[in-house]
């Protein structure tokens, strides 16, 4: 099992904004990572405090998840922390090796992980 990490930021605390930018991260990452549905084992969200319109969740379930297990979490309250940001940690069954997978940081979220950001976002 292998789990794969994202984020992405969105510009106002609105449903649509944040369905919208939580679905382009998700459809990144699995197409980044040419991910099969049915490897996927379960996908964790976090959003910031100051995200509270919708669950980020929401997103996967309309996107046509209805048997993968989904779970949505408030992201710490850190001072000086990155604002109106989604996380993503999906795990999916499959063999490699860590840096076969691409982790997806788009908007200001990556500035999160410089380390891991190409020009793809």
């Amino acid at each position: 099992m292998r789990g794969i990490r994202g984020a992405i930021t969105v510009k106002k605390n609105e449903r649509h904004e944040i369905l919208r930018f939580t679905e382009k991260l998700l459809d990144k990452i699995i197409s980044e990572n040419n991910i099969d549905r049915d490897e996927i084992v379960s996908i964790i969200f976090t959003a910031t405090s100051d995200l509270n319109k919708v669950y980020p969740a929401v997103a996967a379930r309309k996107m046509g998840f209805t048997d993968v297990p989904l779970m949505c979490y408030q992201e710490l309250s850190i001072e000086g922390s990155l604002e109106r940001c989604i996380r993503i940690m999906l795990y999916i069954n499959r063999d490699c090796k860590h840096a076969e997978l691409n982790h997806i940081y788009l908007e200001k979220a990556k500035e999160l992980r410089p380390d891991l950001v190409d020009n793809k976002g």
